[in-house]
């Protein structure tokens, strides 16, 4: 790990969404991911609709990075399953790009029970001159055809066109919480409450079951799988999560049905802090691997951990994301707020960690320095290359210019989904309707 690391000043790009205080539920953003190179940034919505924004570098600009928008599509619709006589939502849970191959793009969209692969290709030209129908693309009178054309491309608007190439479906009985491709860009799996799929890409009618925690006895069930991953490298390796607090890594080398473990990673309960809400807050809501596969973060309900897969006891390091809540932890409940499911993501390398919070604050971990900051995304800033100031909780009677008080927070406010560029210092928050966009830049 790095000794030293310059601190990273971020400030205001861009913000997405309409400011309209009536917001539509199938407005709010549900999913957001970079691509490979970070040229495309996809939000996913619970209207079951994909945006997608593609980067343009200005350096005329305030901020030297602006996402535009590409294409919108509509991913999923709703369904009602007439057998267990259930809607399925069209809400997208979770996005993941596939590495680029050609001139198209691919993603995979899912939402609770339905994975779609999709590929987006853009079109320059148009095909004209056709024998059997014409320009308007209406079938032609026999009569009307009295010579034989060769059909020639002209040039056109550009327009990007998204088709659906394949649909991976009936593989989940339960609601799907997680996708991850592997490093052999050949197969992803799908885990849901009990359950984890393996596919390959270009077979959709069946799947392999590598994992299945669901018990002879449903009363016997005792925790649920929150999230699943694979390692960035080791095609052979992935984890999952569960509602108990626990990661288990599985090896698929060992075996093709993935129930026993090779790895738990767990922490000892800290019997001076066990409460009514120990359980529910001890959940693991994401987990991440570092982009040299060598740690991985967890986020549960107050702290993200940070895990060294050669070491099992316990994390290596722990990171408070609102610790003032600890004392709010009845009235979370009764208002449903402790069932959040908040995300996490690294930075470029290893040595940075973001993650959202409540009152649309954010909070940047800075491995190295054994820094953290606390980041708004505000509507009431609208000038690009606006530096972000700090903002700070106070958990006590007596607060400080410049803070906030604990019993002020926004609930409602809440930022669930983050995502960092690849390559730079840009990153991606959704709040609620809107997607926020800030570029940092170091600072010695």
């Amino acid at each position: 790990m790095a000794t030293s690391n310059p601190d990273i000043q971020w400030s205001f790009s861009q913000v997405k969404g309409t400011v309209d205080e009536d917001i539509s539920e199938a407005d709010i953003i549900s999913a957001v991911e970079f691509n490979q190179d970070g040229s495309l940034l996809a939000t996913g919505d619970k209207g079951g609709r994909v945006v997608i924004f593609q980067r343009h570098i200005a350096n005329k600009l305030p901020c030297a990075t602006e996402y535009n928008l590409y294409s919108t599509f509509q991913s999923h619709e709703p369904e009602f399953d007439y057998l267990k006589s259930l809607e399925i939502e069209e809400k997208i849970n979770k996005i993941r790009w596939l590495p680029r191959q050609n001139s198209a793009h691919f993603l995979l969209s899912t939402n609770d029970k339905t994975v779609k692969l999709w590929k987006l290709q853009e079109k320059e030209k148009t095909a004209t001159g056709f024998n059997l129908r014409d320009e308007n693309g209406d079938r032609l009178a026999d009569a009307n055809i009295t010579a034989l054309r060769i059909p020639k491309f002209k040039p056109s608007e550009l327009v990007v066109e998204a088709s659906p190439r394949r649909v991976f479906a009936n593989g989940h009985t339960y609601h799907i919480n997680s996708i991850s491709l592997n490093s052999d860009n050949e197969t992803f799996i799908s885990a849901d409450d009990l359950r984890i799929n393996l596919w390959h890409q270009r077979i959709t009618d069946h799947c392999f079951q590598i994992v299945d925690i669901k018990p002879v006895n449903m009363e016997e069930l005792t925790e649920v799988i929150t999230a699943a991953e694979f390692h960035p490298n080791q095609c052979n390796l992935f984890v999952y999560s569960t509602s108990r607090g626990t990661i288990r890594l599985c090896d698929q080398r060992q075996n093709a049905i993935c129930d026993a473990h090779v790895k738990l990673f767990e922490e000892p309960e800290d019997p001076s802090t066990k409460s009514f809400f120990s359980e529910i807050i001890s959940s693991i809501s994401d987990v991440k691997f570092s982009n040299s596969g060598r740690y991985m973060i967890s986020r549960d309900y107050l702290s993200v951990k940070v895990w060294d897969l050669q070491m099992e006891k316990r994390p290596v390091e722990t990171y408070q994301v609102h610790e003032y809540l600890r004392s709010k932890l009845c009235s979370l409940y009764e208002n449903d707020c402790i069932f959040d499911k908040f995300e996490c993501c690294w930075g470029r390398g290893d040595n940075q960690i973001m993650t959202g919070s409540y009152n649309n604050f954010f909070r940047m971990f800075d491995r190295p320095g054994k820094k953290d900051v606390t980041l708004e995304a505000s509507r009431d800033i609208v000038k690009p290359g606006t530096v972000l100031k700090p903002r700070r909780v106070s958990s006590t009677g007596k607060r400080k210019k410049d803070e906030i008080s604990v019993d002020s927070l926004n609930f409602m406010r809440k930022i669930l989904h983050t995502a960092w560029h690849p390559k730079d210092n840009v990153i991606a928050v959704a709040a609620t309707n809107s997607l926020y966009l800030f570029e940092g830049k170091s600072v010695s």
